[in-house]
């Protein structure tokens, strides 16, 4: 049955039948109560007996005097009964959601401050006025138990949809409610009935009370105005504190104070009153879960309580309620100590944020209840349709979890920042009641950290609790921090699912911050891409295809070389290649070959791509070079993956083939000395990853710094290979130095090492083939054990090189697939494969499968064209200038950097004269460094091998250079040149032993420890930890560079190449991978012109949705003025901690003060923090005055050193 909206006057009748109460409009009940369709024929059964009149008024419009949330939760209750909603929102809301959801917004005064202005009782009375309303609705919070605002309406002749105002000066006031109370004889907590008005006063009932105690807001709620005192020095500033926050909060710093009671249960009663006396109870809830006295999660019913005390709580609130004759929605609050007593604290009398708990397991819309009370129903009346307290009845359980904009890991701190993703989890009994939280809101530093309620309901509690965890994981917010980690964690812990959660449970848990992050991933990658758009190509970028994987027989069984070495081990194995007649080959395609021709930079995402085609088709060759030298930190440094990834990937498609890595000697992977313990370590892990063979040279052909890592790479049992470096000419009759003898007498030295084989490594390509035919044939007439020939095509005759060194008996040699060899890289395997088909050398290579490989990388290789040297013919004059192929490209790219490109003719000349300034080096990395350091250095001091003895004497030499003068790379052949060793050195005494065994051992566990303690490493394991460790000794910033990006942009390995290194095209869309069965669509839309400070905004499609980033653009010179930032590793600066508005300052400049004195107040999101002095000391500067608005990390003020 419905009322007839026009009668205002309304009899109330009981059906003598059936007891229930039917109200029925006076103009009806003249005719014999015909027209009331639903109860006729009761009526003329039973009739019905006449209670008494009440008012009612229907509103048609009600303005809302709240913001976010609760606005829109009223709203949506006004428009179901009918009624037109007004809105109000301030200056910093206009683009707020709830604003758009009401039928009518009005801005409130644009000169009050964002949380004033919601306070302004004057302003909102103006707007309500003129936008006829006939009631408001205040929400919870600001003025909703303001009860100068109640009576502002109340003249105004709009109804207040909440208690009258005497009634909200007995129970809306913590302090006159606890009176209201002891009239009742309703249990309370000791402490004061009345307002403390001063310090001293405050300071003196604490001590009459007893620490610990609490201080409250007497007109506060949510926590605001909220302080646990444990101690009377700390009073003053909490006291403070809470009367700020109370004032700005509710209008009002009237404090009370009260004995705190440690570890009680939180527990709320909902209660319904209408204008006639009828009080209901909706049952219990249980707030305990709060963090800083703000609730977190709720639920409903407050089942893990006695039932005795339950049912004194219910008494006591209805009791209390008809005492005071309370009218509409309020709540009682109540502590229950450890032995299940009761004790009442406050009376909100207004609805409480965590009403959606109480409305599903009753049923009962509490905020249309409010509206209908205000308009004068009765508990009882078909309206309302709660006939007595029976008919309430709890089923079921329901949970609230508040997400807000915090940040659990960092203190709570509020985060602020835009949204640019938001997904709800919704679905069977889960209820999402938000306000704040969708895609493009921008999340403002002033107000409640809230975004959105997720309210689930079930039979059980355990199924309240499933639902939650569902719906949470189920969440996506990106842009800002949230707390849904968190509470994910609080409702799956034991304490929560046992309902015995108290007050101080979060406060007490530290296992609740141990946090699942979300990895973001589709945020961080269009970061990522957007940088590069920018920042690389404009968003100009040339047209590449798709990677084509290699076809190949998937079906066709494998036995490669490292089958037969794990069945024969490493000496039995090559000794076996020694008797063998075939041409072994070792495919450096990818390692040295892309090293040589592309500086290193070629991704694991392409190598990997070739694996499995690769270890099918070299199961007659020796092995593949694809690890070590220069390949480990270029990874990280300009490809951002991990080297050991890297390994991992390759070993696994990789399982026939025996994967070679390159080991320079005491520099493991590295441009200098390390000490001895990192270095076996090194040997240790990369063995464990997949290595099969360790090539082991040092730069300078000195023995002494090839043993102990020789030694170290044998106790593995793997194939240890000694190396030598060539340099020379061995058939030129004037050479002196690099003599046949030298390399057999060095090459027998390493033999007596217990080497399994030899290797001549001619990194320039300086060895001619008939020096090739001469040194082979001496070496293998004196060696035991197989020889092996890595050269170079920079002159064009590596072919030839290498088929000369194969008539002279050479066991293995280097070759690259052919799309990827000759010049600075090796000479191609396919050219060597067809001369030698037929003849007793043949290598049992199929040309067909080297085609079928030689295709793909001839199509990768042009995302990689940027990066080659420029090199596009054969150079003889690498005979006269000796510069390795690898260091070509490289030094290339170097002096491009430094704008000298049209200079590389000299700096090749200049090379030739620092080499022999040097003393005629072998050169590889790292003496090919030293060497091309040295020509740049001579070329911008305008120095030669003539005048550098006269004009360098007061020049400081680059740091490589007199590290190799110093002998911190190793004793070359001949010594140093001693008057240039003087120039350089400056007075520093050089050494004569081998670097490593000065150097401390590095400590792997403090490492370890640091790098946890640094970086989110909880989900790798001890091995992976040992891993990173050895890269942090081994590289310590490019490692941490690695790991910070990663923490930006997280993995960006799986990006095709051209996507990497050139981002996306207008329109191009790619395909990510980022898990089994998980795939991002993305798509570049669009690029905004930069703003003042030269930032863009980049529009891309994931998945079909629309995301932006916003991306700095370097450019362009950046002219507007930016806050400074507070250098973190400077105790002398003070930062901002979190972003938000200053609202004082206590301190000036010259002032002198001392540690954990109070210095400035931010405010963000209501809540204060006193930023207070970590040291004595003297204020130099403070850069910012009360109102600023800081971000985190702006510096604030500065001390004198």
């Amino acid at each position: 049955m419905h009322l007839v909206k026009p009668y205002r006057i309304v009899k109330i009748y009981v059906c003598n039948t059936l007891r229930t109460t039917v109200c029925i409009p006076a103009a009806v009940c003249t005719i014999e109560n015909k027209g009331i369709s639903d109860c006729i024929c009761k009526v003329k059964k039973g009739g019905f007996s006449k209670v008494g009149e009440v008012q009612i008024k229907p509103f048609k419009r009600v303005l809302v005097a709240n913001r976010g949330e609760i606005a829109i939760r009223v709203y949506r209750a006004l428009n179901e009964l009918g009624i037109t909603t007004v809105g109000i929102y301030s200056k910093e809301d206009r683009y707020a959601l709830f604003r758009s959801k009401a039928d009518e917004s009005y801005q409130l005064k644009e000169n009050k401050g964002p949380v004033d202005a919601y306070l302004d009782i004057k302003g909102i009375i103006e707007i309500a006025k003129k936008a006829n309303v006939d009631a408001i609705h205040p929400g919870y919070g600001f003025l909703s138990e303001n009860p100068d605002f109640v009576e502002a309406c109340a003249k105004a002749g709009i109804v207040f949809i909440g208690p009258s105002e005497d009634i909200m000066n007995a129970m809306g006031d913590k302090i006159s409610s606890k009176q209201m109370a002891i009239k009742a004889g309703v249990p309370i907590i000791p402490g004061v009935d009345h307002a403390l008005k001063t310090e001293e006063e405050v300071m003196k009932v604490a001590e009459m009370v007893g620490y610990p105690v609490m201080l409250k807001a007497s007109n506060g709620g949510g926590g605001r105005g909220m302080r646990i005192v444990n101690s009377a020095e700390d009073m003053p500033k909490e006291y403070r504190e809470a009367c700020n926050e109370s004032k700005k909060a509710f209008g009002d710093d009237q404090i009370f104070i009260e004995k705190y009671i440690r570890g009680p249960k939180h527990i709320e009663v909902q209660v319904l009153a209408d204008n006639y006396g009828n009080v209901v109870h909706l049952y219990d809830r249980d707030c305990s879960v709060q963090r800083r006295h703000q609730k977190v999660v709720e639920y409903a019913p407050a089942f893990s309580i006695p039932e005795s005390t339950r049912q004194i709580i219910f008494d006591s609130a209805i009791k209390l309620c008809k005492q005071v004759g309370y009218r509409n929605a309020g709540t009682l609050e109540f502590l229950v100590d450890q032995e299940g007593n009761p004790y009442f604290i406050e009376m909100n009398p207004r609805v409480q944020v965590e009403h959606t708990v109480s409305e599903m397991v009753t049923g009962i819309d509490i905020v249309a209840s409010q509206i209908l009370i205000a308009e004068g129903y009765p508990l009882n009346s078909p309206e309302i349709n709660i006939p007595s307290q029976d008919a309430v009845k709890c089923q079921g359980f329901s949970i609230q979890t508040r997400v807000t904009t915090e940040d659990p890991s960092n203190n709570f701190l509020p985060d602020t920042g835009k949204i640019t993703v938001y997904r709800s989890g919704s679905g069977n009994g889960i209820r999402l009641d938000g306000g704040n939280a969708y895609a493009g809101a921008e999340i403002l530093p002033y107000y409640d950290s809230l975004l959105v309620k997720v309210i689930t309901h079930d039979r059980t509690f355990d199924g309240a609790i499933r639902k939650s965890l569902r719906a949470l994981k189920e969440l996506r917010i990106r842009g800002v921090k949230t707390n849904v980690p968190f509470l994910i964690n609080v409702i799956n812990h034991e304490t929560f699912r046992a309902g015995q959660c108290y007050t101080t449970f979060i406060e007490e848990t530290p296992s609740l911050f141990q946090l699942q992050r979300s990895q973001d991933r589709a945020t961080k990658i269009i970061e990522f891409l957007g940088d590069r758009i920018v920042n690389t190509t404009g968003g100009d970028k040339p047209f590449y295809e798709n990677r084509e994987i290699p076809q190949f027989d998937e079906e066709k069984t494998v036995y490669g070389a490292r089958d037969e070495f794990l069945k024969l081990g490493a000496r039995d194995f090559t000794q076996k290649i020694l008797n063998d007649k075939k041409l072994y080959v070792t495919d450096t395609t990818m390692r040295d070959a892309q090293q040589s021709l592309m500086a290193t930079r070629m991704r694991t995402k392409d190598l990997a791509g070739a694996a499995r085609a690769t270890n099918a088709f070299m199961q007659n060759a020796y092995s593949v070079e694809c690890w070590g030298g220069a390949t480990f930190d270029t990874a990280y440094r300009f490809l951002k993956e991990s080297p050991w990834k890297r390994l991992e990937i390759l070993r696994e498609r990789m399982p026939n083939t025996m994967l070679q890595m390159l080991l320079r000697a005491s520099n493991a992977v590295g441009y200098s000395n390390y000490p001895d313990n990192v270095v076996k370590n090194f040997i240790d892990v990369s063995s464990k990853a997949g290595i099969d063979i360790f090539r082991i040279f040092d730069s300078l052909n000195w023995v002494e710094n090839m043993k102990m890592p020789i030694e170290e790479a044998l106790k593995t049992g793997k194939i240890v290979e000694g190396t030598l470096c060539y340099t020379g000419d061995v058939t030129n009759p004037n050479e002196k130095k690099y003599t046949l003898d030298y390399y057999v007498k060095k090459a027998k030295e390493l033999e007596a090492l217990g080497i399994h084989t030899f290797c001549i490594k001619d990194m320039a390509g300086l060895l001619k083939p008939y020096a090739a035919k001469e040194l082979i044939g001496a070496l293998k007439s004196e060696l035991k054990i197989p020889v092996h020939l890595h050269t170079h095509d920079s002159t064009g005759n590596g072919v030839a090189t290498v088929l000369m060194a194969a008539e002279a008996g050479v066991d293995i040699v280097d070759l690259a697939i052919e799309s990827m060899s000759t010049l600075t890289s090796q000479p191609s395997m396919n050219s060597v494969v067809a001369a030698l088909q037929g003849t007793d050398r043949d290598t049992g290579l199929d040309l067909d499968e080297l085609s079928e490989l030689g295709r793909y990388y001839g199509r990768v290789r042009k995302v990689y064209k940027q990066f080659e040297s420029g090199m596009n013919a054969p150079n003889v004059d690498i005979y006269k200038y000796e510069i390795p192929g690898g260091q070509y490209s490289n030094l290339l790219a170097q002096v491009e950097s430094m704008g000298m490109k049209n200079q590389f003719e000299e700096i090749k000349e200049l090379y030739r004269q620092a080499n022999e300034l040097l003393g005629n080096v072998t050169k590889v990395t790292p003496t090919s460094k030293v060497v091309g350091d040295m020509a740049i250095f001579m070329l911008k001091n305008g120095l030669n091998k003539d005048n550098i003895f006269e004009l360098g004497q007061d020049l400081s030499f680059p740091a490589s250079v007199v590290d190799y003068f110093k002998g911190m790379i190793g004793q070359p052949e001949g010594g140093f040149n001693p008057e240039l060793q003087k120039i350089i050195l400056k007075g520093e005494k050089p050494i004569t032993v081998r670097p490593g065994t000065l150097l401390p051992d590095v400590d792997f566990d403090a490492v370890k420890a640091m790098l946890k303690d640094k970086y989110d490493l909880s989900d790798f394991s001890d091995y992976q930890l040992d891993l990173k460790a050895v890269s942090y000794a081994l590289y310590p910033k490019v490692y941490e560079d690695y790991c910070e990006h990663f923490q930006a942009y997280n993995d960006v390995t799986r990006l095709e190449s051209h996507v990497y290194f050139y981002g996306l095209r207008r329109g191009e869309e790619t395909t990510l991978k980022i898990g089994e069965g998980k795939d991002l669509l993305i798509k570049f839309m669009e690029m905004s012109a930069p703003d003042e400070e030269g930032k863009r905004v980049l529009s891309f499609e994931i998945n079909g949705s629309v995301r932006e980033v916003t991306v700095q653009d370097k450019k362009l010179e950046v002219k507007s003025d930016k806050k400074l930032k507070a250098d973190k590793s400077n105790p002398a600066h003070v930062g901002s901690t979190i972003p938000g508005t200053v609202s004082q300052v206590f301190v000036k400049e010259g002032e002198e003060v001392k540690q954990n004195q109070p210095l400035l107040v931010l405010e963000a999101m209501k809540l204060e923090t006193t930023v207070v002095a970590k040291q004595d000391g003297v204020i130099d500067k403070i850069y910012v005055a009360a109102g600023d608005r800081v971000n985190t990390g702006d510096l604030l003020l500065s001390f004198q050193k």
